[in-house]
């Protein structure tokens, strides 16, 4: 397995992490909430080594460095579109994962002339559309977290990173129903996120396909062979439309 090796953008008022490899179109990766870049390890080195895949750490995440008071998928979204522009970079397909699928719903929102070809597995944008049962192991970490601070642990970024799985994204329905690009999602059988809520996600994007799939859950979905094979046949597609 090819040894990835993490480069840095010093961007506004964040210094952003990421790794580079391949030749190929360019295919941007967002991981999830308190993950990291590491997750797309195999992505990079094996599955879409045919690509030139950039796995970026969000700010608070991995090895990205910022002085923040709280996070918003907002502001995620907008140190991506600050990376294309330091990288030159002006035309990309992405793939994001949980948090990281809620990102693409901002960069399809804003930036539709750079991000045409989407791939947003397991996204969610109210907390509403969270399972109930998730939810609650959400609101007990937080309390643990928050108890771990009061001993004098450095836990800051933890905690802010939890609360963003406890509020709405910040985008509307009708935001979404005028999204333009391209997008495919994804979601498992056994998801932390309601099926009603992605299929809802779905209905309002016009150019929204929706593919379950099965034998997974949330934590497994994005190494599942069958997801690996549906996100190529349809970037492949999209290559092929586009040449």
């Amino acid at each position: 397995m090819a040894r990835l090796a993490t480069e840095y953008a010093d961007l506004k008022d964040v210094r952003i992490a990421y790794r580079e490899h391949g030749n190929g179109p360019i295919l941007l990766l967002l991981h999830g909430n308190s993950e990291s870049k590491r997750i797309f390890t195999r992505y990079q080195s094996k599955h879409f080594s045919d690509y030139r895949t950039i796995a970026v750490d969000s700010r608070g995440h991995g090895q990205s460095r910022s002085n923040d008071d709280e996070y918003s998928i907002d502001q995620f979204s907008d140190d991506v579109v600050n990376l294309c522009k330091a990288k030159n970079i002006h035309s990309a397909y992405i793939i994001g994962y949980s948090d990281g699928g809620n990102i693409t719903l901002f960069l399809a929102k804003k930036n539709p002339d750079i991000f045409r070809k989407i791939v947003a597995i397991s996204p969610n944008y109210l907390v509403s559309g969270t399972k109930d049962k998730a939810l609650k192991l959400f609101r007990i970490a937080i309390k643990i977290v928050t108890l771990v601070k009061k001993l004098g642990f450095k836990v800051d970024r933890s905690i802010m990173r939890l609360n963003l799985m406890m509020k709405d994204i910040g985008i509307t329905e009708e935001e979404l129903k005028n999204i333009t690009s391209d997008m495919k999602i994804l979601y498992a059988a056994k998801d932390l996120i309601k099926e009603e809520h992605i299929r809802k996600i779905a209905s309002l994007i016009p150019n929204a396909s929706l593919t379950r799939i099965d034998g997974c859950n949330h934590m497994t979905i994005l190494n599942k062979k069958e997801t690996i094979e549906t996100i190529r046949n349809y970037l492949r597609e999209s290559i092929q439309l586009s040449s």
